[in-house]
């Protein structure tokens, strides 16, 4: 039960869901509330493709962070016997949800918050590119996920939620990033991605399929390779 409550992926999909299913019945206001209590950004005035931008960027984000990242320690975790995955899971989560919190924020936290953030950025920065290597395989669009990553994702501010953004951008053939309020100062995000389609509830359901086929698949190999240094 601990090492499932590190993973995400349900959780991730059900705050999709919440967004999306008012958005797309024409509850605009009501998408605007849901989306209020997963986003950190100003949601009161978003329109209909702010906020479907708004829901793949948590979505793309939280993939490597919520999902992929705990099943790396978790599997990194499998090979110390005398430890095992869970605690391996948790640890990652613990420095996950501090950078979440108080992340890079100011007095009395701004010690703790520099240091969980960039705790947060390191642990994370390994299984994010192996995330994205996963995205351009299972996609099929090797050579157009790392093109785009390389060209935008290192004009992001954050070492790792740029790479995964962009690499769900480019499956998608979407741009995210953009113009954000935040207590009703803007903020500009740098454009990940070209923009080719439009972004749609579709699309964002696709960005699930794709973190789960992701995770069934590292799960696979892994528990494939714990298998094989089993046998005598």
């Amino acid at each position: 039960f601990l090492l499932a409550s590190c993973f995400a992926l349900r959780s991730l999909q059900s705050a999709a869901i919440d967004v999306l299913q008012p958005l797309t019945t024409g509850e605009l206001a009501q998408a605007r509330s849901n989306l209020s209590q997963y986003v950190g950004r100003d949601t009161q005035k978003l329109n209909h493709s702010e906020i479907f931008r708004a829901v793949l960027e948590t979505v793309a984000e939280n993939a490597t962070d919520g999902v992929m990242a705990p099943l790396f320690y978790a599997i990194v975790g499998a090979f110390f016997p005398g430890i095992g995955s869970a605690p391996f899971a948790l640890a990652y989560k613990a420095a996950s949800t501090i950078d979440s919190m108080i992340g890079y924020r100011s007095e009395p936290y701004q010690d703790l918050g520099w240091f969980g953030a960039k705790l947060e950025d390191i642990l994370t920065w390994l299984p994010c590119r192996l995330t994205v290597i996963t995205i351009s395989v299972v996609s099929g669009k090797p050579q157009k996920v790392w093109r785009l990553c390389r060209r935008d994702a290192p004009s992001d501010p954050s070492p790792n939620s740029g790479w995964s953004e962009c690499a769900y951008a480019a499956v998608l053939e979407v741009q995210l990033g953009g113009i954000n309020w935040y207590q009703g100062i803007a903020k500009s995000k740098p454009l990940l991605g070209d923009s080719i389609q439009p972004i749609t509830a579709a699309q964002i359901y696709q960005a699930l399929r794709l973190t789960r086929h992701c995770f069934l698949l590292w799960l696979s190999l892994a528990i494939a390779v714990l298998s094989l240094t089993a046998l005598p």
